[in-house]
C-alpha cells in the first residue's frame, strides 16, 4: 500500500493513503449530505476499504445520522471538515467514501457518473450526467452504478 498520505482534510490534520483505483465518484443531493459537507451537495469519489491505509481514529470524529449505522461520517477533530466516510452494508464489501476534493493525487479522482437525490438540490447542475430523484431511484441508481464497479474491479 501507498504509505505516502495522497488524501487528507483540508487543514491536512488528517491524512490518510489511497491505493488502487477508484469504484466510483458522484454528487449526491441530499439533505444529510447538504448539511455534512456545508455545501449544496456531497462531490464523493468511492474506493474499496482494503484500497485505503485509514486515519489514526483519535483524529476523526465518527457519526451516523440514520440507523441502522451503515454509513459513519468523518470529520477531522481539528477544523471539523468532512474528512473520510465508511460504508458497510451485508454482504458488500467495505468501503471508504472520500470528499473527492480532499484527494491529492488527481489521477486517483475518476470522472462523476451521476447525481442522486437531485430533487433536493439546492440549485440546479448544468452538466450531461443523469439525475436522479427520489430515495428510491436513487439508491437503485447508485447501488446499481456501485456494484457493476465492484464487479469489474473483482476482474
Amino acid at each position: 500500500m501507498n504509505d505516502h498520505p495522497n488524501a487528507q482534510c483540508p487543514c491536512a490534520s488528517t491524512r490518510f493513503s489511497l491505493k488502487g483505483k477508484a469504484l466510483l465518484r458522484g454528487f449526491c443531493h441530499c439533505t444529510i449530505c447538504q448539511a455534512f459537507n456545508q455545501a449544496g451537495y456531497a462531490d464523493i469519489t468511492i474506493f474499496r476499504a482494503k484500497d485505503v491505509a485509514k486515519p489514526d481514529p483519535a483524529l476523526v470524529e465518527l457519526k451516523s445520522y440514520r440507523s441502522p449505522p451503515v454509513l459513519q461520517r468523518g470529520k477531522c477533530g481539528h477544523c471539523h471538515k468532512p474528512a473520510i466516510e465508511y460504508f458497510h452494508l451485508f454482504p458488500m464489501p467495505e468501503l471508504v467514501i472520500v470528499p473527492t476534493a480532499n484527494i491529492l493525487d488527481s489521477d486517483l479522482i475518476p470522472e462523476p457518473s451521476l447525481h442522486i437525490f437531485y430533487d433536493r438540490r439546492v440549485e440546479d447542475v448544468q452538466d450531461n450526467l443523469p439525475k436522479y430523484n427520489g430515495y428510491l431511484s436513487s439508491q437503485l441508481a447508485f447501488g446499481r452504478r456501485l456494484v457493476t464497479a465492484l464487479r469489474s474491479s473483482d476482474r
